[in-house]
């Protein structure tokens, strides 16, 4: 009995070897082509192993930066519809000056804050303010100071002009090369100005972009001021460099005017940045404000 379970297994020994069959740790048999070599031909080394479950590493897409695109000025203007007498407007008006060489008069206001240039044709622009809503605040408050002086006065034809904003990149921009690269529309003349001057034709805006990564936009409105700002922003971000020092610290001293200019304002009008004029009803304004109210900034 004993005997015939020896030869049973030498024969299961000697097909395997024939057919180049090796025992696998787990009981299954792999298919060898070199049946001489067996030790020597392992199944997997340690290396790949290791590469088997390595896991490829995820490339993490870095992260886009947030720009803060800064309204500083928006020039909107409109009609009265009447004739204006600039003698009578320069005697009797408040925060009005005259300027007899260029033939009109220029009224500021102080909430918002804003310089209106007015001529006798009836024609008035209004500069200074940071948003089409206190634009159009401004032009509304001269109309009815207009109005007061006793000019039979039309508010007609308000439009928005112009609106100029800045933004700053988180890197410096190689302004030479994107020159180079886009000379169809860009124009860079180093001896006239510091910056590149680039146009765009969709939307219609015309952008001054300087070294430091600070960017100029000059736009017809408000919206075409960020639409500006998402064409450009692919376009100098292939240009991009570090900062200098000279750099970060000319920056660091204009955040530092600017932080310190809003602050001054705070203090000596509070009331002029926390109230929103939108809640301001037109009607009790004008039934709130008193005969005199010439005299005052507003």
């Amino acid at each position: 009995m004993l005997e015939s379970k020896f030869q049973v297994y030498n024969i299961m020994a000697t097909a395997i070897q024939k057919n180049g069959m090796k025992p696998l740790t787990n009981g299954t048999l792999n298919h060898v082509e070199n049946v001489e070599n067996l030790e020597s031909n392992n199944i997997c080394s340690a290396n790949e192993e290791n590469n088997l479950f390595k896991q490829e590493p995820i490339e993490e897409t870095e992260a886009q930066p947030e720009i803060d695109i800064l309204i500083r000025n928006v020039v909107c203007s409109f009609n009265v519809r009447c004739h204006l007498n600039l003698r009578e407007i320069a005697l009797r008006g408040s925060n009005v000056e005259y300027r007899r060489e260029h033939g009109m008069i220029t009224m500021k206001l102080r909430s918002p804050q804003a310089t209106a240039s007015i001529w006798s044709s009836g024609k008035v622009t209004c500069t200074g303010a940071e948003s089409e809503v206190e634009a159009k605040i401004a032009a509304r408050k001269v109309a009815r100071s207009l109005q007061k002086l006793g000019f039979s006065v039309r508010f007609n034809n308000f439009r928005v002009v112009n609106v100029l904003g800045t933004c700053l990149m988180p890197w410096a921009i190689k302004i030479t090369s994107f020159s180079v690269r886009h000379r169809e529309h860009a124009d860079y003349e180093p001896e006239l100005h510091p910056g590149v001057t680039y146009k765009l034709k969709e939307p219609r805006a015309t952008l001054k972009i300087f070294s430091t990564g600070s960017v100029t936009i000059t736009a017809p409105s408000v919206a075409a001021v960020g639409a500006a700002i998402e064409v450009i922003f692919p376009l100098v971000y292939e240009f991009r460099k570090k900062r200098s020092p000279e750099d970060e610290q000319a920056l660091m001293a204009r955040k530092r005017k600017g932080a310190r200019r809003y602050r001054n304002e705070y203090l000596s009008d509070p009331s002029a940045m926390i109230e929103d004029p939108l809640l301001i009803d037109e009607a009790e304004e004008d039934e709130e404000m008193p005969a005199e109210s010439d005299a005052s900034w507003d």
